[in-house]
């Protein structure tokens, strides 16, 4: 009998870092702080048979990716994103699907506002 597919949603949630990434010269000098999600669809039916960390999606590796990516400086926000989306699938070429959210907190807007964010999926 067939084993049926496990479909696995894995979420790396609020990681924070400090950067400088931006249009204005202040953001460049200055830095801000970012937050990232990551939302990775795969196939986890083998690594939930096996319990074995080589035959999963190793997220440490997808954190150790965004961490490398967002030291990086970039103007938008986009450019960064697709950076980050592109080295995932570049070392997991078997995911279904990807999302990436990078959100500016107190971006330098002349008002309060919490964050401005880009979310990409693929």
């Amino acid at each position: 009998m067939e084993q049926e597919q496990l479909i696995g949603v894995i979420e790396l949630e609020e990681m924070e870092f400090y950067a400088y990434h931006g249009c204005f010269k202040e953001e460049q000098v200055v830095g801000n702080r970012f937050l990232v999600k990551v939302t990775l669809e795969t196939d986890c039916t083998v690594p939930a048979e096996t319990d074995n960390i080589n035959d999963a999606l190793n997220y440490v590796s997808v954190y150790e990716i965004v961490r490398e990516q967002i030291m990086q400086n970039s103007h938008l926000l986009e450019h960064l994103n697709k950076r980050i989306i592109d080295g995932i699938y570049e070392r997991f070429p078997q995911l279904l699907k990807a999302t990436v959210k990078v959100s500016k907190m107190n971006p330098p807007m002349g008002g309060q506002m919490k964050c401005v964010s880009v979310t990409f999926s693929r």
